[in-house]
């Protein structure tokens, strides 16, 4: 702990006072690198005069980090590409100290559930935080053009002009084609895992061919789907069947095999049938594997609808629009289009987590976190 300490605060500092000898130095200063030279300064100071308290640290951390990265960007918005060298230590020393805030926050053993809830959303959205702060700091002071590399304030101000078409494309998108082919593609796969369990040349003739159809090209598929099932969504819907049906059949095959001999031969004992031993013991140990299917399929369900789009839809879609902007040159709102597939996907994806933390409870990995 003392040594993580020692480094990051004392290369913070070692970058402020570098940063601050470049802009004396330099024939015309950057006025505006200062006020965050400063609070980066302070910050790294009074992180070291409290660090025997982590909570008052990591707040103090937090302020200074952001703080400075706020003062920083609103300096050289409108003056891109004019940054110097200055400009990046201070972002680097910035970015020491929210590391340091995030080592602090981790190591912090929290008393209650809430706290521990809290503390494990918080340290996540400062680690993604700063990714999007370091993209915005390097597009503007580099001066990146934005047609090649929009900033992610440039990203968010399209994604608020254009709320509306967003939220019918997600309609099109997630709620009608992601929705309706996952849950066929998973329930259609359970279904073919439990008859290949139940009957042997069903296991020995499905997983060969199941293996060959996980590997057919989205690309030689989308488009036989659309010819198939027409332009809307079904055939999109299609396409994530295909996707989503071998990891369920795979994962629920091996899963169902997970229980001990000694714990079927327990079964055996109490005169079990087949489905009596299937119910109250092996697909409950089968769960996490089920689970692990559902989560892959979470996000294979969504980039597989997005891929199919490009081969044919009607005016609205994720995948049409990136087709259609890209071709337009409007790079803004093919990144507010994945910003938003990215958002809905690891909302789907954390939402299926939850649900596996409430009916998987007693497996080890669960009770371990």
């Amino acid at each position: 702990m003392m040594r993580g300490f020692v480094w990051q605060i004392a290369l913070t500092l070692v970058l402020v006072l570098v940063g601050a000898a470049l802009e004396v130095g330099a024939a015309q200063g950057t006025a505006d690198v200062w006020p965050a030279l400063g609070v980066v300064a302070v910050a790294a100071l009074l992180a070291a005069a409290v660090a025997t308290r982590p909570l008052t640290e990591a707040v103090v951390l937090f302020a200074g980090a952001h703080l400075g990265a706020w003062l920083l960007l609103s300096g050289i918005t409108g003056h891109e590409g004019q940054a110097g060298a200055s400009f990046y230590l201070a972002l680097a020393g910035a970015w020491l100290l929210a590391w340091r805030c995030v080592t602090v926050l981790s190591a912090f053993k929290p008393t209650s559930r809430q706290a521990a809830a809290v503390l494990g959303l918080v340290i996540p959205v400062i680690f993604g935080a700063w990714i999007l702060i370091i993209w915005e700091a390097i597009v503007r002071g580099a001066g990146i053009p934005f047609l090649l590399l929009p900033p992610p304030s440039a990203i968010a101000v399209r994604i608020s002009a254009s709320a509306a078409i967003l939220a019918a494309d997600v309609n099109q998108t997630i709620f009608k084609a992601v929705v309706a082919g996952y849950a066929i593609g998973c329930c259609t796969g359970f279904a073919a895992a439990i008859a290949a369990d139940r009957f042997v040349f069903l296991r020995r003739g499905l997983l060969p061919i199941g293996n060959m159809a996980a590997a057919l090209p989205i690309i030689g598929v989308a488009p036989i789907m659309v010819m198939w099932f027409g332009f809307d969504w079904q055939s999109k819907a299609a396409v994530v069947v295909i996707m989503t049906f071998f990891p369920m059949l795979v994962n629920t095959v091996v899963g169902l095999t997970a229980s001990s001999h000694m714990e079927r031969d327990l079964m055996r004992t109490y005169a079990s049938g087949y489905w009596q031993t299937l119910f109250k013991l092996r697909l409950p140990a089968a769960m996490p594997f089920i689970f692990n299917a559902l989560k892959i399929n979470s996000t294979l369900a969504l980039i597989g609808a997005i891929v199919a789009e490009f081969f044919g839809t009607p005016v609205v879609g994720m995948g049409f629009r990136i087709s259609t902007e890209v071709g337009r040159m409007n790079i803004d709102m093919v990144w507010a289009e994945i910003a938003v597939a990215a958002v809905a996907g690891s909302v789907f994806y954390g939402a299926v987590a939850l649900i596996e933390r409430a009916v998987t409870f007693w497996h080890p990995s669960i009770r371990g976190g």
